[in-house]
């Protein structure tokens, strides 16, 4: 058996189970296969969830954009820690 493939991107993964989901797979033999592939990444019903969102017609297996905290780091704090760093 060939090792495991360690940390994959999460698009790969779900790119697997769209893949298997689109070819019939039942979603119990999909999680066989990420479990056989990538051991414990994803659990059944995260597995779950993402066929159904490709059921419904979701075919992007990026994350969506989140709106989150804004940075606080402005181009002039930037700036003078780059060059701190250099004159270090």
């Amino acid at each position: 058996m060939a090792a495991p493939i360690q940390n994959p991107a999460k698009s790969e993964v779900r790119s697997v189970i769209r893949l298997l989901h689109a070819k019939g797979q039942r979603l119990a033999d999909i999680h066989k296969e990420i479990v056989s592939v990538y051991r414990n990444i994803m659990n059944r019903q995260n597995v779950t969830k993402w066929c159904r969102h490709f059921s419904e017609g979701r075919t992007d297996v990026h994350d969506k954009q989140r709106t989150g905290q804004p940075s606080v780091i402005s181009d002039v704090l930037l700036q003078r820690t780059e060059e701190a760093i250099r004159v270090n």
